[in-house]
Order: structure tokens, then C-alpha cells, then sequence
């Protein structure tokens, strides 16, 4: 057991970790049966969704992330699944605020800075 304060206060965070990572890993696991289990694009998504959580957060490494992805992507393919990949919405425009005061901001001037001269010395012999 630690004696020090810090070292207490490291292995209560390294526990707090470690259930977290294996909630992860545990989710990446399930999320792979499932479409080993049953093949479809929502599965495929989740699946690869996983995959780029436990790389994110640093549980597994990329180049095997990397590999999962492929593997995915390869019975993805044998099984005929059409993944359609996240669509992103448009992005909402927002809606333009009338001006509260009417005082007009003047744009600054970019002054362009000298240089600093060097003053000639002497040398010494």
C-alpha cells in the first residue's frame, strides 16, 4: 500500500482507468461477435465505430486497428453487406444578428516593424 499522498491518489486513478478500458474492450469484443453473428450495414457501422473508439482512446494500437478494420471490411464484403458510411448533415447556418449599436469599427492599420539597427563597435586588439 502506498505511503505517499500522490501515490495513493495514482493507483485510485489507475482503477478508474482500467474499468474504463475494459468497458471498451469489452464493447469492441461485443460489437464484433455481433457481426461476425448477424452481418448488416448497422452492425458494420458500429463494429468500425468500436474499432475507432478503443484507437482513440489509446486501448489498441493503430496498426491493429488497422488490421480489424480490414478484416471487417473483407467479410463485410463476402457477406454483401453495403456499408453506407455516417452522413453528415449540412451545417445550420446561423442566423445573422442585427447590429445593436451603429458605431462603425474602424479596421486597424498593419504597421509593418523596423528591424533594430546594430551599432558598429570598435574591435579590440
Amino acid at each position: 500500500m502506498p505511503i505517499i499522498k500522490s501515490a495513493k491518489k495514482r493507483v485510485k486513478t489507475a482503477e478508474k482507468a482500467a474499468i474504463r478500458n475494459s468497458k471498451t474492450k469489452r464493447a469492441l469484443k461485443g460489437a464484433l461477435k455481433i457481426f461476425a453473428k448477424k452481418a448488416s450495414p448497422k452492425s458494420h457501422s458500429a463494429a468500425q465505430s468500436n474499432i475507432d473508439k478503443a484507437l482513440k482512446k489509446g486501448i489498441v494500437h493503430k496498426n491493429k486497428a488497422a488490421r480489424l478494420k480490414k478484416q471487417l471490411a473483407a467479410r463485410a464484403k463476402a457477406e454483401g453487406v453495403k456499408h453506407t458510411g455516417a452522413k453528415k448533415a449540412a451545417p445550420a447556418k446561423k442566423p445573422v444578428a442585427a447590429k445593436a449599436s451603429s458605431k462603425k469599427v474602424a479596421a486597424k492599420k498593419t504597421v509593418a516593424k523596423k528591424a533594430p539597427v546594430k551599432k558598429a563597435t570598435p574591435k579590440k586588439k
